[in-house]
């Protein structure tokens, strides 16, 4: 079965003619499993008034899909956010914005050159079915996005496979903390099943842990699979070229590793290389992104710049 996670940006009313709905909290999941094809389309339906559930959004996503039927500050500032994530996007205009107005307004963005066409939904659906996760080896990363107790079952968590594949009866550490919980079951939309790939959206019975330790942005992964640290340091620093806050040592930033959301403190700025302070420990690969905001601005965008995370030199 192929899979894939979208990101709905702008117009998120579309996303009931893509699926149905599901899961609900400062995001909204919505559903569609056709001819061996299962589509998972995101929404952060707390967004502008709540940036991290833009952020929450994005993060989960493997794709991005931003739906302009008119151009404002909210699509201004969805579009310049996600060129800070290292995900495809795909833009579709409605009747009412021009092809020269979308460019002119994403200019500078790395899709603003990409082919932009009219929104047709059921030509949409059928383009967002071919849509697939490409195969990403190497240990097996399940990214928790909600968990919940379920009387007879004890604590569900549900999230993506990012990477690899989940078999029932793993031992896999909670990253970043310490836990370490057994998979009972497996189950991929409703299905029980005894493995699941990469893209495959999951709900796991846990065994060995309460939900209420559970949370979004956590890592199911065999333990030591993910660098652990408070201490990050990054090259390839790039600000948003909309922000206009200071971005230098003392600043007070949050950052978005996968889908957890810590706040950050920078502890020194040189050229592309950012040194940053995080409020608790921080799970994540060498090579993998940080997306840095401010959720209240004085003036402009709130997304601030990226980074790319490297290799520890001094564990916290």
């Amino acid at each position: 079965m192929g899979s894939i996670s979208v990101v709905l940006l702008g117009d998120s009313a579309v996303a009931a003619e893509l699926g149905k709905r599901s899961t609900a909290s400062d995001v909204t999941l919505y559903h569609q499993v056709q001819d061996g094809h299962a589509l998972s389309v995101i929404v952060p339906n707390q967004y502008p008034e709540k940036f991290a559930s833009l952020l929450s959004a994005i993060a989960l996503a493997d794709r991005a899909l931003l739906v302009v039927t008119q151009l404002d500050r909210t699509v201004a500032e969805s579009a310049a956010t996600v060129d800070l994530f290292d995900i495809p996007v795909t833009v579709r205009l409605g009747p009412q914005v021009g092809v020269d107005e979308a460019r002119k307004a994403f200019r500078g963005l790395r899709f603003a050159a990409d082919p932009f066409e009219p929104l047709d939904v059921k030509q949409l659906r059928d383009e967002l079915g071919g849509w697939n996760v490409p195969a990403r080896p190497g240990p097996v990363a399940v990214r928790v996005d909600h968990a919940f107790p379920v009387k007879g079952v004890g604590t569900v968590a549900l999230g993506f496979v990012v990477r690899g594949t989940l078999q029932i009866h793993d031992s896999l550490q909670l990253l970043p903390t310490p836990t370490v919980v057994e998979i009972r079951s497996i189950q991929v939309h409703d299905i029980d099943v005894k493995s699941a790939t990469t893209g495959e959206r999951v709900g796991v019975a846990l065994k060995g842990i309460e939900a209420d330790i559970v949370s979004r942005g956590q890592t199911l992964g065999p333990s030591g699979s993910l660098l652990v640290a408070e201490r990050l340091e990054a090259t390839g620093f790039r600000r948003c070229q909309y922000y206009r806050g200071p971005i230098a040592a003392g600043t007070r930033l949050h950052g978005c590793v996968g889908a957890q959301l810590v706040p950050v403190k920078v502890e020194a700025v040189d050229g592309e290389r950012i040194v940053l302070l995080a409020d608790k420990p921080v799970a994540y690969t060498a090579g993998d992104a940080i997306v840095l905001s401010e959720y209240s601005p004085v003036a402009g965008p709130r997304c601030a710049a990226r980074a790319v995370l490297g290799a520890i030199t001094r564990t916290s």
